[in-house]
């Protein structure tokens, strides 16, 4: 397998050369009008060939050698993916001066088959450019007559309009790939593993978890699973604010409520009052005030009792923090603030060192590539470090120590221009290399009231995190009554129907937008068992596990012995419909590789429920179907951090 491995990193290398050489050909004729004759152009297209023979070697020693593991299961195989690669071979066939790569899409409508390609306007033009005459419904016909030979998973082609391809899908491929399912399971498709840091969550010692944690927590952690599902290794963050001034009022407080702090443990119940207890007192008492500040000089400087009352009060905020999680089902590995203290001083001698910090008005700050933007603010004028400073410490930390290849960094959408600024100069600096490393910053809009303003509560306070989940199981639990499923349900399947329906419909409620726009929060909305929600969804979910229950004998006992024995068939159209769309897990897994927009996943998931809802009458083969579906939405809940239960 490691062989395999190598070997189809091997060809998408060489794909990716031959990609970029194309493109430099494509620049060279146009922007300069060359002619085929002219030498440079003629070393371009002479390595560009070379290339393709090297591709087509390793190719066929994969098909030789590797053949066997590539074939086994072809439940990994993107169809768009598959299709793309046909036809741009295609292309390359029958226009070989137009470098263009195919372009494949959904079919809007059923009666445009199931996929297309688009690419004749674009070849079109091209010719076009060349003083080649063909309209784009020419160029069509002219690539379907160049695609003779087979396709496994195409039944037919026709052409539509002014050029467009329609792909009819092969129902006996289909036939192949849900069978695949249900004898190998999801299989991961073939991707190059990465070593990967995700930074969300991130709240702030001494301070209740809010309704603004909830987006960085809830996208976070199912990209971490996304990635964990794909095979990566994923290290998840929790880059906690654990450090810094408001720490010195908060000793100070502490001193003198609990002055026995070092030997008794202070019963800080409510470290929230505590936090604007100091508050208070630091912005009312001048003496208290002055104290604060050289408890920060203290803990700063290493004092053991200082740094002691400092760990009690990131204690009592770390077992809050830690309750939420697991209520949750979210893991992180803490690694707040404070873990980058004497990286801070050590990045900003190198900075120093290096030329790339300018004083200005008492301040030492750092521009990024081009001296775009604003600058960052590296060292205070009082001599401090920043937020600036500290991601900087970070991004070097993880890339270097900890030898991470991929960073995303799940935060709200208004920080995008400090962590574009971060990656400018950790760039600048050559601490982040675009040839190795790739880094993203999840943003997100904000969430909304009913009202369309701000969430908060009535009183105008920020929503707690803790409150918002004890309002969705009260809320489940009435929706679970009122459907009378504590009538038919045991108390400890009811409690779990109701930790699934108020933890997932709050995860699924965010997830399912497009996490760029804002959206409104409505337990009423997200609760319905009607439309995109996840209430809706674990109903479905629950019915589809239920059907080989109710079918007895095997179907309930021993579904893998009937999937052994028994083949299955899609002939009806409802059957075909569901098929096809489970067959683009892949595809959609590939998408949002690219993005980290989960909403794609999430309309997958209902695409499947509603297709299935379709289906009324049940029969062997269709209980496989059903298996089969059951598999894919069981991952795709996984992902989601949704937890269906067999009852509800």
């Amino acid at each position: 397998m490691a062989d395999f491995d190598s070997a189809t990193k091997c060809i998408r290398n060489i794909e990716k050369e031959i990609l970029l050489l194309q493109s430099e050909v494509l620049k060279t004729r146009e922007g300069l009008g060359l002619e085929d004759d002219n030498v440079e152009l003629k070393k371009l297209m002479e390595e560009n060939t070379r290339l393709k023979h090297r591709l087509e070697i390793v190719q066929s020693a994969i098909e030789q050698e590797g053949g066997t593991i590539a074939s086994s299961d072809s439940g990994n195989q993107s169809i768009v993916g598959e299709l793309q690669q046909v036809f741009t071979e295609a292309i390359q066939k029958a226009f070989p001066s137009v470098l263009v790569e195919a372009v494949i899409t959904i079919s809007s409508s059923p009666k445009f088959g199931d996929y297309q390609c688009n690419s004749a306007m674009q070849i079109a033009q091209h010719l076009k450019q060349l003083s080649v005459k063909s309209s784009p419904r020419e160029v069509a016909q002219k690539l379907v007559a160049e695609l003779q030979k087979p396709i496994p998973c195409v039944d037919r082609l026709e052409i539509a309009g002014a050029g467009y391809v329609n792909i009819f899908l092969s129902r006996s491929y289909g036939e192949q790939r849900i069978m695949s399912i249900l004898r190998h399971g999801i299989v991961v498709p073939l991707i190059e593993k990465k070593r990967v840091i995700v930074d969300f969550s991130s709240p702030n010692v001494a301070k209740e978890m809010h309704v603004g944690h909830l987006r960085s927590t809830i996208i976070g952690d199912s990209i971490c699973r996304f990635l964990e599902y794909l095979g990566h290794d994923v290290l998840r963050i929790n880059h906690i604010g654990d450090w810094g001034t408001q720490f010195g009022m908060l000793i100070a407080h502490l001193q003198d409520r609990f002055p026995n702090f070092q030997t008794e443990s202070p019963p800080i119940s409510d470290l929230q009052a505590f936090y604007k207890e100091s508050k208070v007192r630091f912005d009312s008492d001048e003496v208290f005030k002055k104290r604060a500040y050289e408890c920060v000089v203290k803990l700063q400087s290493g004092e053991l009792s200082y740094l002691k009352a400092w760990n009690l009060i990131c204690d009592v905020s770390r077992k809050e923090f830690q309750t939420i999680y697991n209520r949750l089902d979210v893991k992180l590995v803490e690694r707040g603030e404070s873990f980058y203290q004497s990286r801070m001083e050590k990045i900003v001698e190198e900075l120093k060192q290096d030329g790339f910090l300018e004083e200005d008005e008492g301040r030492l700050i750092m521009w990024g590539e081009n001296r775009a933007g604003i600058p960052l603010t590296i060292v205070k004028s009082d001599g401090g470090f920043t937020y600036d400073t500290s991601d900087m410490a970070a991004i070097k930390q993880r890339l270097q120590e900890e030898k991470a290849d991929w960073l995303i960094y799940v935060t709200d959408a208004g920080q995008a221009t400090h962590f574009q600024t971060i990656f400018s100069c950790a760039k600048r600096a050559k601490i982040l290399q675009e040839s190795k490393h790739r880094v993203d910053h999840v943003g997100f809009g904000v969430v909304l009231g009913e009202d369309g303003k701000k969430f908060k509560t009535r009183s105008g306070d920020t929503v707690k995190l803790t409150e918002l989940l004890n309002e969705g199981l009260r809320r489940a639990m009435e929706k679970l009554v009122q459907k009378e499923r504590n009538l038919v349900l045991t108390q400890e399947e009811l409690v779990a129907a109701q930790e699934s329906v108020a933890y997932g419909c709050i995860k699924y409620a965010d997830l399912s937008h497009n996490r760029n726009n804002e959206y409104v929060f409505s337990f009423d909305k997200m609760l319905e068992d009607k439309g995109n929600t996840a209430v809706y969804l674990l109903y479905a979910y629950t019915r589809i596990r239920s059907i080989a229950r109710k079918c007895g004998g095997d179907f309930a006992n021993d579904m893998q012995k009937v999937i052994d024995s028994t083949v299955i068939k899609l002939d009806h159209e409802k059957e075909w419909k569901l098929a096809k769309v489970l067959l683009r897990f892949t595809d959609v897994m590939l998408l949002i590789m690219k993005n980290l927009s989960l909403h794609h996943l999430c309309e997958f998931v209902y695409e499947i429920c509603t297709a299935f809802s379709e289906i009324i009458t049940v029969y062997p083969s269709r209980v496989l179907l059903c298996e089969a579906t059951s598999k894919v939405l069981e991952k795709c809940f996984d992902i989601l951090g949704l937890k269906p239960v067999h009852k509800i």
